[in-house]
């Protein structure tokens, strides 16, 4: 096989596991309401749905490099893809929410595998000449998963069943494990040691917390065991740091914290994902349960604001050269708040679609703004050995700010209000999208409190900079 060739193999197979494992992060979306009905889920169970899935992606991704560094990307590659596949067969077949949430935490964990190694396998591959325009394409991909993951979604819902969503991955993963073992070049990674400990402290903190933040309005917020979930989560996290800083080989470095700028730059990261996250995972309820649209109906009238990065992120990341970054990221954090409560503030349960389109367009422009300028920041902030890793710890921890997104606004939803009319649901959506608007809010904050740094070029750091244009 000529250099070339496998050059484009490389592309081709990476780029397809990239586009299926990002999709999943907002395919299931458009389905909610479908899911609701048939397997008699609750809201609780419906914010699993989705939480199961990027929690477990979230707080591995850093585990999955770490993997394919040690073990083969190649091979684990192949691994994480088989994984992804077989949940997603029991994620079809599931007879309850329950095991459905289960088969879409599976599907996490081959997820986080899989992501961080598509990255480095065609980094690889590309001649550095080349690599610029491969990776840039590479994130394009991405960035075009996340934008069509809710017409994705409600195409297959209203063309088959929600079963669909997940036997459209099966397929593609049988198509691509053999491909990956036979045309890829297996490679390794630094030879460290894993941070199981740390893996483990962090995913049971996170979980503790989720869990309560999910169930406390059913079971009350004094209850024992919302006390203990939040109270023990609380404390697991705090274990994590305290082993992060003895660790010899830790998982999230505790010394990237100490640069104000990488600190604030990810709790913007944080932020901007709560506040996305959540507020479409209720507004795409929202035109179904509410006005009645279809799931496909539903998942195009979000286009405006997950399509609009895909247009304007590319000038972003040139104006991120001339103009500070902080900048271009507190504009972008400002027009997505703004967006949300103005969402907020026209929505009752007849609102027109043309009322909605200008704050949708503010919110994607919002979104675009923020994307590439923040890779060019936090990359910026550390050495260029530690780029990996500051790479990985961003995407994790806006992963888990979409988490925590879905948790809260779910939860000030369901204390607000409910599914029994359509003013109901409007009376507990209007709520949670003003917290998700004051939580952006911050986030612009934070990002017009960084301090002055000398960014690279983007053309630099796009190599490294795990998912730019998506979320």
């Amino acid at each position: 096989m000529t250099a070339r060739t496998q050059t484009i193999w490389t592309f081709v197979i990476t780029s397809i596991a990239l586009f299926m494992v990002s999709l999943d992060n907002l395919v299931v979306s458009t389905a909610i309401p479908v899911i609701r009905v048939d397997l008699h889920a609750s809201l609780e169970s419906l914010s699993w749905t989705v939480n199961a899935y990027t929690l477990t992606f979230a707080v591995l991704l850093l585990t999955g490099a770490a993997l394919g560094d040690r073990f083969g990307r190649r091979r684990m590659f192949a691994v994480g893809v088989g994984i992804f596949t077989a949940a997603s067969v029991v994620a079809a077949l599931a007879p309850n929410v329950e095991v459905l949430n289960i088969a879409r935490a599976v599907q996490g964990l081959g997820g986080a595998i899989v992501m961080p190694l598509t990255l480095t396998i065609l980094s690889a591959a590309v001649p550095p000449a080349k690599r610029g325009l491969a990776l840039g394409a590479w994130g394009a991909i991405g960035g075009l998963a996340i934008a069509f993951g809710p017409v994705v979604g409600g195409a297959v819902v209203e063309g088959f069943s929600w079963q669909y969503i997940f036997w459209l991955n099966v397929p593609i993963g049988i198509l691509l494990v053999p491909l990956a073992l036979t045309r890829l070049t297996e490679s390794h990674g630094p030879a460290g040691k894993l941070d199981l400990p740390g893996v483990g402290l962090i995913s049971a903190g996170m979980f503790g917390i989720v869990w309560g933040l999910i169930r406390g309005n059913d079971l009350g917020w004094t209850s024992p065991e919302i006390l203990t979930a939040l109270g023990l989560g609380v404390a697991l996290v705090a274990a994590f740091v305290v082993w992060e800083v003895r660790a010899p080989h830790p998982m999230l470095p505790m010394t990237f914290f100490r640069n104000a700028a990488f600190s604030l730059a990810n709790l913007a990261s944080l932020f901007m994902f709560f506040g996305m996250f959540g507020s479409i995972f209720l507004l795409t309820q929202f035109f179904q349960t509410v006005q009645g649209y279809s799931p496909l109906s539903s998942g195009l009238r979000i286009l405006p604001w997950t399509l609009a990065p895909m247009f304007i992120a590319p000038f972003a990341g040139a104006m991120s050269d001339k103009v500070s970054p902080k900048r271009i990221l507190s504009i972008g954090l400002t027009l997505q708040a703004i967006a949300l409560g103005w969402i907020a503030f026209v929505s009752t349960p007849t609102t027109a679609y043309t009322a909605l389109i200008v704050p949708f367009v503010l919110a994607g422009v919002g979104m675009a703004l923020f994307f590439t300028p923040m890779a060019n920041l936090v990359l910026s902030t550390v050495k260029r050995e530690q780029e990996g890793q500051a790479s990985g710890a961003n995407n994790a921890i806006r992963e888990l700010g979409g988490v925590f997104g879905v948790a809260v606004l779910a939860s000030v939803f369901s204390r607000y209000g409910g599914y029994e009319t359509g003013q109901t649901f409007v009376n507990g959506m209007t709520p949670a999208l003003w917290i998700g608007a004051v939580v952006v809010g911050l986030g612009a904050v934070a990002a017009f409190a960084i301090p002055a740094v000398r960014t690279r070029r983007v053309s630099e750091v796009e190599s490294l900079a795990p998912l730019t244009d998506a979320g």
